[in-house]
Parts: C-alpha cells; structure tokens; sequence
C-alpha cells in the first residue's frame, strides 16, 4: 500500500473535491457536471482561480519558515515551485468571467468549458491518489468509475 500522506499538490485538489461534494450533498439529485458547474462561482472557486487561495497558503507556510506541521520536516524547494507553477496554471485554466458562461444556447462558451474541464481532471486525480493509496471510502464522486 502507497503511503496516505497526501502529497502537497493536491492540497488544492481536496479542497474543490470536498467542495463539490458538499454541493451535492445539499443537493443529491444533482449530477457531477452539475455540481461542478454549480462550483463555478463559489467563493472557493473564486480564491482559487484568482490565485488568492494559494498565496494565503504560501504567507502560512513562510510563517511557519517552510515547515510542515504535520511531519516537522522542511517543505523542499521543489515542492514550493510547483506550487508557484500549479498556482498560475490554476488562475489560466480557471479564469473568471461570470456574465459570459453561458451563451444564448446555454453551451458553456470555450473558456468555460476549459475551467470545466480542469475541475473534473482535478476531481479525477484526487480519486485515482485515493484509490492508489487504499482510501476508496472518500471517493464520493466515482468520477474514474
């Protein structure tokens, strides 16, 4: 069995994953796409795709002097650029123009349909590490089903 730590890149992926849950928790009739549509325009959704989300964790983790609080040991340099690098990608692929989601036709427009697209990877990749890891109990989603 792989080790349950949860790697630092997905951090951001619990957190829309346990978001959409909870949507649909609120709301069991909904669909995955729905639910996921319907986190589009969250105030999570917000601080992610504006990057305001990833630099409020980076101020914690520099107070903290890079030090993780759950194994005490140093967060490695790597580990921080592809944060920074995971940050940038979120705000381009999640990119905020709410007036413009939907077109008369009500088909997502292509912008749209990109921040789409990258939650359900998301959602995905949290699934597949939970499966890898024996976890299967917080796989709600079943999105690699």
């Amino acid at each position: 069995m792989q080790s349950k730590e949860r790697p630092y890149v997905l951090f951001v992926a619990e957190v829309i994953y346990s978001k959409i849950c909870e949507i649909k928790k609120k709301n069991p009739e909904l669909s995955n796409i729905d639910a996921i549509e319907n986190f589009i325009g969250s105030q999570s959704y917000k601080e992610i795709s504006s990057g305001e989300f990833h630099d409020k964790w980076f101020k914690q983790l520099e107070k903290n002097n890079y030090i993780d609080k759950k194994s005490k040991k140093k967060i490695p340099e790597e580990t921080l650029k592809l944060l920074k690098v995971q940050k940038d990608m979120m705000i381009k692929q999640l990119i905020q123009f709410p007036n413009l989601y939907y077109t008369k036709s009500h088909f997502p427009l292509e912008l749209s349909q990109r921040a789409f697209d990258q939650l359900w990877r998301v959602c995905e990749s949290y699934e597949l590490w939970c499966k890898e890891t024996n976890q299967v109990d917080l796989i709600v989603l079943k999105i690699i089903d």
